[in-house]
Parts: structure tokens; C-alpha cells; sequence
């Protein structure tokens, strides 16, 4: 195949090359594009047999996908659709996905279901926020084993930084859109997250569930390579 190989279709060009550059292949973003469209776009994955996975589904999109290939794996909570090329493997590693609390779970299994995805283990532990600090204290234990914590907040967006100095791993920071009306839709907690006082905490976008699970993917293929 060409680096850039086209797929045939007058709405994408697929990259059949981002494995070999990246790890991983293209993924599929769906929100904003027509059931054809995804339709589409997977199949061609899947002709070229790699992993189909796309990401922030809606309930038609979904509902499509799961006709036209019943052997995928819909997740309702995280959004996502993966329809896997060949055996799935040895998960490698430990993510630990952390939330402050429920309403962040969404985003959180987004980010689970990433890692998973691309081969790593991916466990969760829900609703430890500072509101009642002692609930993330009795997990140090636990933080401490991880080899990358992700960790999803909204409203202040404050558990990060306190993940961040009880553990010697990268700590990858979620915004969520979580909270009340200063939080301008996760605006808040993003900005309290970069201006972390905590070292080794590194931030993404807001609601990036995707994008912390694929980062913390790309670490743990580092720590254990194949």
C-alpha cells in the first residue's frame, strides 16, 4: 500500500499506513458524520483487515453498526464501536482510570475502553473526588501499582493534582464538562488542571477520553514492548 492510500470514497481518504507510523490504526471519529458515512469508513477498514474503532457513536450510528457487523463491540456508556481485526492478544501493562465522580463516567470509559483497545490493561476506580478526600487516600495503595492514572474530574478539577504528588507514574488529566455554570463547560477544571502545582500531570481537551486513553496506550507500549 501507498503511505496514504485512498480509500475510494468521496468523503475520506483512510490512512492504512497509521499502524506502522503510530501503533495503531486510524480511528474513527463519528460524531458529525452520516450512518453511510461510518458505514463506510469501517469498511473499508475492515476490507484492509485492520481494527475498526470508532469513537462518540450516537444511538442510530450505533444501531447501524451493530447490524452490519454483529461480531463489534458497541459500549453504550464510553460511545464506541470496535469491530477487531484477528485475535485481540496480551493486554500489557496497568492504566488505572480514575474518576472524581459519576457524572464523569462517561468520559472515563471512553478513556478505559481506548487503552483496551490498544492493548492495555485498563481498570477503573469511580467517584473518589476531594469532596471527601479520604476516598482517594485509601486507594494509594492501588495508585501507586499503576504504570499511567488517568484521571477524569469536572466541576474544580482538583483530584488530579492530588493524584499527581501521591505517585511516581505519568498522570494524564481529564477536563469534563461536568458542573455548574462557572465551570463553563469544563473550562474551569482544564484551567485548574494546567495551572497543576503537581509534577508529571499533563493535560488534554476537554472530554478527550479518547485522547488519554490512546496516550496512556502509546506509554505502556514503551514500558512493554511486544
Amino acid at each position: 500500500m501507498n503511505d496514504l492510500q485512498p480509500a475510494g470514497l468521496d468523503y475520506a481518504t483512510l490512512d492504512f499506513e497509521r499502524a506502522t507510523r503510530c501503533g495503531f490504526p486510524e480511528v474513527v471519529f463519528g460524531e458529525g458524520k452520516t450512518v453511510p458515512w461510518t458505514l463506510g469508513v469501517v469498511q473499508r477498514l475492515h476490507d484492509a483487515e485492520q481494527t475498526a474503532f470508532v469513537t462518540r457513536v450516537n444511538a442510530e450510528q450505533a444501531a447501524a453498526l451493530r447490524l452490519a457487523y454483529p461480531a463489534g463491540v458497541h459500549d453504550v456508556l464510553a460511545r464506541t464501536f470496535v469491530l477487531r481485526a484477528g485475535d485481540i492478544g496480551i493486554s500489557l501493562g496497568d492504566v488505572l482510570v480514575v474518576t472524581a465522580g459519576t457524572g464523569d463516567l462517561p468520559v472515563a470509559h471512553e478513556a478505559k475502553v481506548t487503552a483496551e483497545v490498544m492493548g492495555a490493561n485498563a481498570t477503573l476506580i469511580v467517584d473518589v473526588g476531594v469532596a471527601g478526600l479520604h476516598r482517594i487516600i485509601k486507594q494509594v495503595p492501588r495508585l501507586r501499582r499503576a504504570d499511567v492514572i488517568i484521571v477524569v474530574a469536572g466541576m474544580d478539577g482538583a483530584l488530579p493534582s492530588v493524584v499527581g504528588g501521591l505517585v511516581d507514574c505519568p498522570v494524564v488529566a481529564v477536563p469534563t464538562s461536568i458542573g455548574y455554570g462557572a465551570a463553563f463547560g469544563g473550562v474551569a477544571a482544564l484551567l485548574t488542571m494546567l495551572n497543576s502545582c503537581a509534577a508529571g500531570v499533563a493535560v488534554v481537551n476537554i472530554d478527550a477520553g479518547f485522547k488519554a486513553g490512546e496516550l496512556a496506550a502509546r506509554i505502556i507500549r514503551r514500558l512493554h514492548p511486544r
